[in-house]
């Protein structure tokens, strides 16, 4: 008689775990979780760099293990190989989202270094009225600076959103800026 190692008891265990995660048994989901998710977290924190997300993700992956769990193939790896890779796909998916790409773009205003900055004492921003000058553009070139200016896209992502060419954006802003230069004169 042989005796066990602990290489082979943990991967009994595993074959176990995994047996009754085929069986659909919600008991044996807490022991994945608790087994597995403080390495997975791990990952997904380095991809996404927010905690936040990170706890988002795992919650995401987590149920996409339960409801995909039976195209898990133990012949092909470890649980644990597959598992992880769910999870490094969905934060890759998170941080390539157009969600996430302007979230972090922009700060929530109680983080901005510019409220913890005086004004100057003569400043006052409704004399700029730029917002009030762009109601005298053609709604399309309006459009454009509202996404450009004061949304925070990028030209490509104006045109991706209003599903026009990157040069009819291009061509549209760079009208906007002439009239408004007049205007500002």
């Amino acid at each position: 008689m042989s005796v066990p190692t602990p290489e082979s008891a943990a991967l009994e265990t595993e074959v176990l775990l995994v047996q009754r995660l085929r069986d659909r048994d919600e008991g044996a989901m807490t022991i994945f979780y608790d087994k597995y998710s403080a390495a997975l977290y791990g990952v997904i924190l380095r991809i996404v760099k927010k905690e936040e997300i990170a706890e988002d993700v795992l919650q995401e992956a987590m149920v996409k293990i339960w409801h995909s769990f039976p195209s898990y193939d133990a012949d092909k790896g470890r649980l644990f190989t597959w598992v992880m890779n769910v999870c490094r796909n969905l934060a890759i998916d998170k941080i390539r989202s157009r969600q996430y790409r302007v979230g972090s773009r922009t700060q929530p205003i109680e983080e901005s270094a510019a409220l913890r900055q005086a004004a100057e004492p003569a400043f006052r921003p409704e004399h700029i009225g730029l917002q009030e000058m762009t109601r005298q553009l053609n709604p399309e070139q309006r459009q454009i600076v509202d996404l450009l200016y004061f949304g925070g896209f990028t030209q490509s992502e104006v045109a991706e959103e209003l599903s026009l060419p990157l040069g009819t954006v291009k061509t549209r802003a760079r009208a906007a800026i002439k009239v408004l230069s007049k205007l500002i004169r």
